[in-house]
């Protein structure tokens, strides 16, 4: 079962994270950080939020091991627009539109197994009244 982070209405626009998500597009969760903390982009720091809060969600909520997490899948689609205009000369107002992204990194790797119940002392003792 892969586990996923979603980051709705990040102000950059989908082209620009596009590139950055093309890095790390199925490499392993600390390559892509690795690569991310030296690309020299913007969009690098929203999709390394992403691809920490997918980490954190297999390791805490999923119980995957952190060091065997892969990057199954990246994805970035277009967001709302905010429409704007901008002076122009002679008295005019010329529009332009603020982009922005949803970003979608999904996650897979190996489930930790389950602790066993260690037995108490007091537990052992009940066993061994029912056991007679």
């Amino acid at each position: 079962m892969s586990v996923k982070a979603v980051a709705k209405g990040v102000r950059i626009s989908p082209r620009k994270v596009q590139v950055v998500a093309g890095l790390v597009r199925g490499r392993t969760v600390a390559d892509a950080l690795t690569i991310l903390d030296h690309t020299p982009r913007g969009s690098a720091i929203a999709v390394a939020k992403v691809i920490k809060s997918a980490r954190a969600n297999a390791e805490h909520n999923h119980d995957y091991k952190p060091n065997t997490l892969v990057i199954t899948e990246i994805s970035v689609s277009p967001g709302p627009r905010l429409k704007r205009y901008r002076p122009a000369a002679r008295g005019r107002a010329l529009p332009f539109q603020k982009k922005s992204s949803h970003i979608r990194v999904i996650v897979d790797g190996e489930k930790r197994e389950p602790k066993k119940p260690v037995k108490t002392a007091a537990k052992a003792k009940t066993e061994k009244k029912e056991a007679k």
